[in-house]
């Protein structure tokens, strides 16, 4: 319930601290899961002490249990294992701290922790962080690749090892980080934020050798899959060997199957690029060449052809086709005119010997008036008038006297 406070009315911590010792007494007895971090037994002790850690919110809290509750799951219990306790909450008020007393201690076992895998898998790819359409291309040639891994191990000299014989140049930005235990987790997702900022990092790694279930545990926390998929930076999972499928291996851009293998596919090998530059130029000029020889081929093929090889042949046939047509055509104008001037001489024959001037040039004599009428009947005239005689060689004026 609600407390009456004011600020002229305050609680002091004491109280505080009472009250909340009061409301965690009112919890009873709760299932409690978490990693052993610390364990303390003292001999000759009756009591031992353990540290209970949640590695997905890195919270912690002190455990104690009477030696004999311990004592039954000692030999499948010690530091890093999952357990899941039946203790009750207490709170010591003198400084504020809480506490779980145990009184049943289960290990988690493997089955147990593959179903729960399960379990979480099934959610994630619920809300599609498995989806394939999230997969982000890696670049061709990184600039600086991003390596989470441990310290000194036998898979961070592979990695560089293998990237360094690939393409000599290729830089890369470490982050050693623990790879199993209490604080993988926190490490490695502090190394992905870090390298997922650096604007300069094109790909990132995530890598460690091989190793049990429990041991590849942190690369399936829902806190680093989370991290991962919120990546702008495309990430490479390379954890453990090929059988080994932690949830890292399904959000990642790319799955490893070995960090060997995670080099492989992040750097290019600059001997098979200048071998592939090779044979491209090779084909390339395969190429050419073809198409220069089909060419040269069909050149030939055509300066064969009589019209290429005696290109004046046809010109020389042509010219006597000319030559017998323009001689065929001056015959034929030579006819046409003949023939012509034949006709205008028969139609000129005719229209002169019916012309009025023939028959003058036989003597003859046309009289016309002044008004240029011709005299046919001396009754047309009068003694007196002036008349004009037309004769063959030209006219003369007349006058009749009677």
């Amino acid at each position: 319930m609600a407390l009456n406070t004011s600020a002229d009315a305050p609680l002091p911590v004491g109280e505080v601290s009472r009250l909340i010792g009061g409301w965690i007494d009112r919890l009873g007895f709760v299932w409690v899961e978490g990693q052993i971090t610390q364990l303390s037994r003292r001999p000759g002790a009756g009591v031992v002490f353990m540290t209970l850690r949640d590695p997905s919110h890195d919270i912690s809290v002190g455990v104690t249990c009477f030696r004999q509750v311990y004592e039954a799951v000692a030999d499948v219990v010690s530091e890093g294992a999952r357990v899941v306790l039946l203790a009750k909450p207490e709170w010591y008020a003198p400084r504020g701290q809480l506490s779980l007393r145990a009184t049943e201690i289960r290990p988690v076992g493997i089955g147990e922790l593959l179903a729960r895998l399960e379990q979480l898998k099934r959610s994630l790819g619920t809300e599609g962080l498995f989806a394939v359409e999230r997969k982000k291309p890696l670049p061709f040639l990184p600039h600086r690749v991003g390596l989470v891994c441990g310290r000194a191990s036998a898979a961070e000299r592979d990695v560089l090892e293998n990237a360094r014989r690939r393409w000599p140049h290729v830089r890369f930005e470490v982050r050693n980080v623990a790879v199993q235990g209490v604080h993988a987790v926190t490490q490695v997702v502090q190394a992905v934020k870090e390298l997922d900022a650096l604007p300069d990092v094109d790909v990132i790694i995530v890598t460690r050798g091989g190793g049990s279930v429990e041991d590849l545990l942190p690369f399936s926390d829902e806190q680093l899959i989370r991290a991962v998929a919120a990546c702008a930076t495309p990430v490479v999972s390379a954890i453990g060997h090929e059988p080994d499928s932690p949830l890292l291996d399904l959000v990642a851009d790319l799955r490893a199957s070995t960090p060997t293998d995670a080099a492989k596919k992040v750097v290019p090998d600059v001997g098979e690029e200048l071998e592939r530059v090779q044979q491209l130029r090779d084909r390339a000029l395969r190429h050419v060449r073809g198409l220069l020889e089909r060419e040269e081929r069909g050149l030939a093929h055509a300066l064969a052809r009589p019209s290429m090889e005696h290109p004046h042949r046809m010109v020389d046939e042509r010219e006597h086709e000319v030559e017998a047509l323009v001689a065929r055509s001056r015959r034929v104008l030579g006819h046409l005119l003949d023939r012509a001037d034949s006709e205008l001489a028969h139609t000129r024959a005719r229209v002169l010997s019916l012309s009025p001037a023939a028959t003058l040039e036989r003597g003859y004599a046309v009289l016309q008036r002044t008004d240029g009428a011709v005299v046919r009947s001396p009754d047309e005239v009068a003694v007196g008038d002036e008349l004009r005689a037309r004769v063959s060689e030209g006219e003369f004026a007349v006058r009749v006297s009677e």
